[in-house]
């Protein structure tokens, strides 16, 4: 039991890492581009252990930036209440992913090939269905139920609850922004660096979410070590390519548009 749990916790961690560098920094925002392998390992597992096509999560994600904390956003606590967002904020998240509006709207850019429309976007579910199967498999019924459980819950409070509801309503800001985005205490190897949400509202196109000394975001350690080895590149810190200025990046940088085409 005790192995199952432990495998399923280290499962739930690399769901977010694969959210927070593939979906969330490459895909939704362009802040870097990531080599066709590690891209489509990614892409497999979030679909495989969460369900989640790529393009349903850009659009929302990339509606609630435009509407942050204001009438329109997806998954605001400003607006739903926090405790809402944090026990229910994958619920929010589908009900907007479930709105042909959003994804026509907000979804451009995304994975469009042979697989993603024909299997992870047409048969959504069925990667947790497997991942039930081989949980089962693997541990037993009783423990393989558990881990699922696990992996399910690890996500869906990680992701969606506390990032997005306690990310706006507990923390500290180094940018001041027109929303209520918060950085929360130093959690990154659970959250891949997520949690440095005013950070990334502030640079929305910064692959690099740390900003201070005391700060540590996994998610660029990963950036920096796959561009180590050729399998990152285009990378922007603060809206600035990445090595043609220093760490830091310019305060004056200009955001780009992740709809536009490229």
């Amino acid at each position: 039991m005790l192995l199952a749990i432990v495998v399923a916790a280290i499962g739930g961690w690399f769901s977010i890492m694969c959210l927070s560098v593939f979906a969330h920094r490459s895909i939704a925002h362009r802040a870097l581009t990531l080599h066709p392998i590690p891209a489509h390992v990614m892409r497999f597992w979030l679909w495989f252990s969460t369900g989640t096509p790529t393009r349903r999560w850009v659009a929302v994600h990339r509606k609630h930036h435009v509407y942050t904390d204001s009438e329109g956003d997806p998954h605001s606590p400003l607006l739903f209440g926090l405790h809402r967002i944090f026990f229910l904020g994958y619920w929010y998240y589908r009900r907007e992913a479930m709105k042909p509006e959003t994804i026509e709207k907000y979804g451009a850019n995304c994975p469009n090939d042979w697989i993603e429309r024909n299997v992870y976007e047409k048969h959504d579910n069925l990667g947790l269905v497997l991942m039930l199967l081989l949980d089962i498999a693997v541990f037993g019924v009783g423990p393989g139920l558990v881990a699922y459980a696990v992996q399910i819950i690890w996500v869906s409070l990680w992701a969606a609850g506390f990032i997005n509801g306690i990310g706006h309503a507990v923390g500290y800001r180094n940018w001041t922004t027109t929303d209520t985005s918060r950085n929360i205490m130093p959690i990154a190897i659970i959250c891949s660096g997520e949690e440095l949400h005013n950070n990334h509202h502030r640079w929305p196109r910064s692959a690099k979410f740390s900003m201070k000394w005391f700060e540590f975001d996994t998610g660029w350690a990963l950036i920096r070590s796959l561009a180590a080895v050729g399998l990152a590149s285009d990378i922007y810190v603060k809206n600035k390519r990445w090595k043609a200025i220093d760490a830091d990046g310019a305060d004056d940088a200009e955001p780009v548009d992740p709809t536009a085409t490229p």
